[in-house]
């Protein structure tokens, strides 16, 4: 059986502090409760970094620019309905400060403290390369 694969484009915003920004998911969307990073499905015709300027806009109205967007790892995984691969780039610089625009809950989050927050199984990978750098 294949799975139909989803590509996502995910986001480390990283700030002075060497703090990670976090969302958590809806309620009324799939996987509520749990905390993720922040980013969205690549469209047709889109590439990811173009995916991820446009999904930081919509959902935490910050700007950055494709030149911002540092690729760190990605995430693999296979959910039962769905296969996700997930590239995750670091951003340093960008413009307005994070405000949830889509009903979620955002948090500055230290590296090695992410663990503490339960994440979609596809997150958890990315977490390890983060501690790493920071």
């Amino acid at each position: 059986m294949s799975l139909r694969l989803v590509l996502v484009a995910a986001a480390a915003l990283v700030d002075a502090d060497h703090r990670v920004l976090i969302a958590k998911r809806p309620e009324g969307k799939t996987m509520a409760g749990l905390w993720e990073f922040p980013g969205g499905k690549v469209e047709a015709g889109e590439r990811p970094e173009q995916a991820l300027l446009r999904e930081l806009s919509e959902e935490l109205g910050v700007e950055t620019e494709t030149a911002c967007l540092a690729p760190l790892t990605f995430a693999s995984h296979a959910y039962d309905a769905f296969h996700l691969l997930m590239p995750l780039y670091v951003i340093r610089r960008w413009q307005g400060t994070p405000q949830p625009r889509e009903g979620q809950e955002l948090a500055w989050v230290k590296p090695n403290r992410l663990r503490d927050y339960p994440m979609p199984d596809a997150d958890g990978p990315l977490i390890a390369p983060l501690i790493d750098l920071l």
